[in-house]
């Protein structure tokens, strides 16, 4: 009876169409009875903390319930955010201004905020860069990003009144490095970086390359990206990258370059650099950072108060059937 009990409270606050067409997909590929795929979503749910879209995700149905109690699940996901990071600071890293203050020390380019610039800073920072990004200052995962060139600007003035209008910081245009822009040249493909900050210490519990794809500027696995796992220990890529479709591309698509056994330049420097990075707001200490890399080193992109979990265990990446949670577990209670 407690097991119907919880379903019935599930059903009430979920997406009850995307979750059965969840269940028939998973039905036409399994076979399985879609009663007993919904019974057993609800036993995940209860057990691991995961969704229909995890149970999806990770193939849970797969899965033996060992297997599953390694998968980092979006509720282990929030109890970890809940337990690290206090709300009343977390707008020192959602805020694009807050967090290019905060964190302008590993930034390693110019930024304008568009409230408090004057026009002379505006023309100036044009002059000066000839490409520079528009990023809304509470937006995320790739969204509202403009990209502009100089050249492509008809009129300073109006540019610099619509800018004026809007909360957006200006960012300069990363350099990336050569080897990184040789696999996809038109985003700035990151790395990202997941840390743990427990008593004092920061830990770095896994690193996954983020890397652009198509017609997309930005490398966002959700926005036309993909990714693949990096060894934390070695910079080196483990797996071949994977898009949201679940193709596998061991070279760019693109490019033809190698994706699977890049090694990234700079590895100890950005090490240094998260782990300096992670102790600046002790009171986020869950944090998913993302990292570029020009010709001189590593540099800050972005912090997220809340990383996704999705990326770091995909079935792809995981063929012994283990998920990250077990790293996770060494610096949680």
């Amino acid at each position: 009876m407690p097991n119907v009990i919880y379903i019935l409270k599930r059903l009430q606050h979920m997406d009850k169409s995307a979750m059965f067409k969840k269940i028939n997909s998973i039905h036409e590929k399994t076979h399985k009875n879609r009663f007993a795929i919904f019974y057993d979503m609800a036993t995940c749910a209860r057990k691991y903390g995961a969704g229909y879209m995890d149970y999806d995700l990770f193939e849970m149905y797969n899965l033996t319930p060992e297997q599953r109690d390694t998968y980092l699940t979006r509720g282990r996901n929030n109890q970890i955010d809940k337990m690290f990071n206090k709300k009343e600071f977390i707008n020192k890293l959602e805020s694009k201004e807050q967090f290019n203050k905060n964190f302008n020390k590993f930034l390693k380019r110019d930024w304008l905020n568009s409230t408090n610039m004057t026009k002379e800073d505006f023309v100036s920072f044009t002059k000066k860069h000839t490409e520079f990004f528009v990023k809304p200052i509470d937006g995320g995962c790739g969204k509202g990003i403009e990209k502009i060139n100089t050249n492509d600007i008809k009129s300073i003035d109006k540019m610099f009144d619509d800018l004026k209008e809007k909360k957006v910081v200006i960012e300069e245009a990363i350099k990336q490095n050569e080897d990184i822009s040789k696999i996809y040249p038109n985003a700035i493909n990151t790395l990202r970086v997941v840390t743990i900050l427990k008593d004092s210490q920061p830990h770095i519990l896994c690193t996954y390359f983020r890397i652009g794809n198509g017609d997309h500027f930005v490398d966002n696995f959700n926005s036309g990206g993909m990714v693949a796992p990096v060894d934390k220990d070695t910079g080196i890529v483990m797996a071949p990258a994977i898009d949201k479709n679940k193709n596998l591309y061991q070279k760019h698509p693109m490019t033809s370059q190698n994706i699977q056994g890049f090694k990234f330049p700079f590895w100890n420097e950005m090490t240094e650099m998260i782990e300096e990075s992670a102790k600046v707001i002790p009171e986020v200490g869950y944090v998913g950072w993302d990292v570029a890399f020009s010709n001189e080193g590593p540099l800050l992109v972005e912090g997220n108060d809340f990383p996704g979990h999705d990326i770091y265990q995909l079935p792809e990446h995981t063929p012994n059937k283990i998920g990250v949670y077990p790293e996770f577990k060494k610096y949680i209670k």
